[in-house]
């Protein structure tokens, strides 16, 4: 099945230009952030204790431990620290 590609002239495809003077929500004014109560900001890992890691795993794993709801990411880690 091939999807068709909808323009949208109210909202057009980010320009080089556009992701190199892009500045993160957190610089936006106090007023326009309280509109987003939920939104958490983090700051850097005071002592990082995790590294980043891009790695393939099957999909029936990821669907598993995703269905049991927030913090599935954790959960695989801490079932890794148990397999090793």
């Amino acid at each position: 099945m091939s999807r068709k590609i909808v323009f949208d002239d109210d909202n057009p495809e980010w320009t080089e230009e556009d992701f190199r003077t892009a500045r993160p929500a957190s610089e936006l004014p106090p007023e326009i952030l309280a509109a987003f109560p939920n939104t958490k900001q983090r700051g850097p890992q005071a002592a990082p204790t995790k590294v980043q890691v891009t790695l393939r795993l099957d999909r029936d794993v990821i669907e598993r431990f995703r269905k049991t709801g927030k913090g599935w990411q954790t959960r695989i880690n801490e079932a890794l620290k148990k397999a090793v």
